[in-house]
């Protein structure tokens, strides 16, 4: 059985939602987002969805990463 999210049932605080725009904006893929906030995916695609944050990838290297 997997493990259950630390931060699951718990309201989602300021500080978590100015770092998912963080780090959305930084192009981090979003199933480390997930892991970094300690939240399920399903949850940050309805928080994304609720403050109107695109998850889709921009024109860069994930990760901020320099092309070859």
């Amino acid at each position: 059985m997997a493990k259950k999210p630390q931060n699951q049932g718990k309201a989602w605080t300021a500080a978590e939602i100015r770092e998912l725009k963080q780090l959305v904006k930084q192009n981090t893929p979003t199933k480390s987002i997930a892991r970094k906030l300690g939240r399920s995916m399903e949850s940050l695609y309805n928080k994304a969805s609720t403050e109107a944050i695109s998850l889709k990838p921009t024109n860069q290297s994930p990760n901020n990463r320099k092309k070859r």
